[in-house]
């Protein structure tokens, strides 16, 4: 979508139509998946990509993995230690058309430690719903090492491997409404 004139404006994340989701690895033979349920974001869409940006942040006590055990350990210390940091947030350093698709380069922080991550974005279009607001669709993938955020905990397995890999994928549905 090289033509941004669609997409142009202010956009606000409607987390009620959107997801910010992520999968592991467990125990080295099946994916863990889960996602925040409380985030919010803005999107800025330029004339061009290099004008556009965008600001993510998600409270990381909201983490759902379909698991209350899961969950509860992964806000413990061994993990995002919510008592002390909950919140992660995103903010766009650089933002490159990629053919019909965008390259999302931005600060990643979690627990205090910031890394610079990419993801590969796809505007999915724009349309109006029953009541008014146009929407714009973004759908993006991407991958971090848990380490580079102090995430380390971990568990050697028997039959060798880590109960927990150190690839993060990510997986982000995302519904936006004009400002």
């Amino acid at each position: 979508m090289s033509d941004l004139s669609a997409f142009a404006g202010t956009w606000a994340i409607d987390p009620s139509h959107s997801r910010l989701g992520f999968q592991a690895r467990h125990a080295v033979v099946t994916k863990v998946r889960g996602h925040f349920a409380d985030f919010e974001g803005t999107i800025v869409v330029g004339a061009d990509a290099a004008a556009s940006s965008a600001k993510v942040s998600a409270k990381l006590d909201s983490i759902d993995t379909g698991s209350a055990d899961r969950d509860g350990h992964l806000k413990s210390a061994d993990f995002f230690d919510t008592e002390n940091t909950n919140e992660l947030s995103f903010v766009s350093t650089a933002i490159v058309a990629n053919g019909d698709d965008f390259k999302v380069t931005g600060d990643l922080t979690i627990k205090g430690v910031t890394h610079s991550i990419t993801l590969d974005v796809e505007a999915t279009g724009t349309a109006t719903d029953p009541f008014g607001n146009l929407r714009a669709g973004f759908e993006g993938t991407g991958s971090l090492s848990r380490k580079d955020f102090g995430l380390t905990w971990n568990v050697a397995l028997e039959t060798g491997g880590l109960l927990v890999s150190d690839e993060i994928k990510l997986q982000l549905d995302i519904s936006a409404i004009k400002q």
